[in-house]
């Protein structure tokens, strides 16, 4: 039975809503749940059943509601399908979960990485939710990769960086490159409590036409 488990620094964040979400979402931030596996066997696409997708897909959309958050991330990987004796990937089940979701949260941000089995199995049964997603990105920092998914341009993350680690000099290009091809969304990953300003304002500079400032 697949169960939503939140280690100790995400517990904490939602211990604390009020001092650690609230300030962002009252500046126009959305913040998602980003959930992903824990090499125990169960993910996104191996749910048996509507009926067991459905049961995780309540988990997940009472823990929007209870936090007072703005939606869930999936981003599959690290389930190690086949685990303690647990089934593989199979066709139906990110389809049976992300119905139920939406469902469930049918004005809150579904979004995906584009990766994993889950992200090649969003058809089934002549459905595709696709368009029950609100957002897709290329999950592989310092690339440009569209991700195969049927969104418009402004859904779709063709650029990933992990800051600090993916170079100013690429993180800019994909900036030049996200904008000028029309697309609607930079990911970037990994901002820490240290003054960043300079790998960040080489991709605000290209996005926004401004630098970033650092305020302790």
């Amino acid at each position: 039975t697949a169960y939503l488990h939140f280690n100790p620094n995400v517990q904490r964040v939602l211990d604390n809503v009020a001092t650690e979400v609230r300030p962002l979402q009252r500046k126009g931030i959305k913040v998602v749940l980003s959930v992903l596996g824990n090499h125990q066997g169960a993910g996104f696409a191996n749910f048996p059943s509507r009926q067991a997708a459905s049961a995780f897909a309540k988990q997940l959309s009472d823990a929007v509601t209870k936090y007072g958050l703005d939606g869930i991330d999936f981003d599959d990987e690290y389930a190690k399908y086949g685990t303690n004796g647990t089934g593989g990937p199979n066709s139906s089940s990110f389809v049976h979960l992300v119905t139920a979701l939406r469902a469930n949260l049918p004005d809150k941000i579904i979004s995906l990485y584009n990766i994993g089995p889950s992200a090649s199995r969003l058809s089934y049964g002549g459905i595709d939710v696709s368009s029950k997603l609100d957002y897709a990105w290329n999950p592989y920092y310092g690339t440009w990769q569209v991700p195969r998914i049927a969104l418009p341009k402004s859904k779709l993350s063709p650029a990933a960086v992990e800051i600090g680690r993916t170079s100013q000099s690429t993180s800019a290009g994909l900036a030049r490159r996200t904008v000028r091809e029309g697309y609607g969304v930079y990911l970037t990953y990994n901002l820490d409590g240290t003054d960043r300003s300079a790998d960040v304002s080489a991709f605000t500079r290209e996005l926004y036409g401004s630098d970033a400032v650092y305020t302790p």
